[in-house]
């Protein structure tokens, strides 16, 4: 909870018909896995060739065409046409973005090969990524969605197979490809009440996010909330967090699941799904994700029963540089009662200097750090302030 955790999808585009180009699997496709890192915001970034150029991308099972940074390399303007609006995340959870489409000649990610189609273009700034750095592409369902996608998260690597295969054992839990929406969808079930469709979305960096509607079903009222801030390619959006007891995937139980409640009106409720389950909650088990065979299996790895970590400063912040911007200030948090407003910056903590390695940093554990534990924090304009952490949702 001490990095911003952005999303990042596009609900169903408007595409030129028959541009998905034609998908093809090496023989030994079983054998070609793909490295990756986690970004700070737990997405799967990942190297791979587009028009015989490398190019860093997101694994982005909630996008429907995959999407190509206008800012790229590898987006030559003068063959980019304008292809209208789609809908996207932020902005209060239904904005549009404009869109275009470059025409592709092949892509290559481990054992497939995609030859002819295309990809959408549109913005893709760093913060999709909770990264100083923005990537090329986010791969979406054109791509992976007729094969069996294989995730080891615990040893960050990946590799695409023929539908139908079953690599490993697991807990099986419903999914497919929606007609209309055209992306990875399963179900989840929250004290008995079974909410569908969710939106199986690599892409977003949250364990668990619901709609409006889909949180009254589930009887969030009746837990400690706070308040949290996403990104997306729209905008910001602001939810309420919880933490849920248990929730079902299928034969699958989670224990003390991050669920973030989009506001009515929000994005799951306008594209017409319950919510998303994201790589928050997916990156604890291995999994593998077969909508041609109907189903996820999630294989529990050494975290999946620990308990998330919860905010106790109350801030959330983004690094610029050297400096942390304070993104959001959480209700009913320590740093709320102590006046804290969005858009303040911090240059020291506990007198060590703000650095471009913060994310991954022992330095950036303070705003998790034990309840009672008093932090100094020394702003840019060279004020020092004293936060005391505390458990507050």
């Amino acid at each position: 909870m001490h990095l911003l955790l952005p999303l990042v999808l596009l609900a169903a585009s408007p595409q030129p018909a028959g541009r998905e180009g034609v998908v093809t699997l090496a023989a030994d496709s079983e054998a070609q896995w793909v490295s990756f890192d986690l970004t700070p915001g737990n997405q799967i970034r990942f190297t791979l060739t587009l028009d015989e150029r490398p190019v860093t991308a997101i694994l982005d099972t909630g996008v429907s065409y995959s999407v190509l940074a206008a800012k790229s390399a590898a987006a030559d303007p003068t063959r980019v046409t304008a292809n209208g609006q789609a809908t996207a995340i932020g902005g209060g959870g239904n904005g549009a973005v404009a869109v275009g489409w470059l025409a592709t000649r092949r892509l290559a990610i481990g054992g497939l090969t995609r030859t002819g189609g295309g990809v959408t273009v549109a913005d893709l700034p760093a913060l999709a990524t909770g990264s100083a750095q923005a990537v090329d592409m986010l791969i979406g369902r054109d791509v992976t969605g007729g094969q069996a996608l294989d995730i080891d998260y615990a040893n960050h690597r990946f590799r695409l197979l023929p539908s139908g295969r079953l690599p490993f054992v697991g807990a099986i839990a419903p999914l497919a490809i929606s007609p209309g929406r055209r992306v990875y969808e399963s179900s989840a079930t929250i004290a008995t009440r079974r909410l569908a469709p969710m939106i199986v979305d690599t892409g977003d960096g949250s364990a668990l996010t619901l709609s409006a509607a889909s949180a009254r079903t589930a009887g969030i009222a009746r837990l400690p909330t706070t308040t949290t801030i996403s990104f997306g390619l729209a905008g910001e959006t602001v939810s309420t967090l919880a933490i849920l007891p248990a929730v079902s995937l299928g034969q699958q139980v989670v224990r003390n699941v991050e669920a973030r409640v989009e506001p009515a009106g929000g994005f799951s409720e306008t594209i017409g799904v319950a919510g998303r389950i994201g790589s928050g909650l997916l990156q604890n088990y291995r999994v593998l994700l077969d909508p041609g065979a109907g189903r996820m299996v999630l294989k529990p790895g050494p975290e999946a029963n620990a308990p998330p970590l919860r905010s106790t400063s109350g801030l959330l912040v983004g690094l610029e540089r050297d400096r942390l911007k304070v993104l959001h200030v959480m209700r009913g948090g320590p740093a709320a009662a102590a006046g804290w407003q969005p858009g303040e910056t911090i240059c020291r903590i506990n007198d060590q200097p703000v650095t471009t390695d913060y994310p991954t940093s022992a330095l950036a554990k303070w705003a998790i750090g034990a309840p009672g534990t008093a932090v100094r924090l020394g702003l840019c304009d060279g004020t020092v302030r004293t936060l005391t952490l505390r458990q507050f949702y």
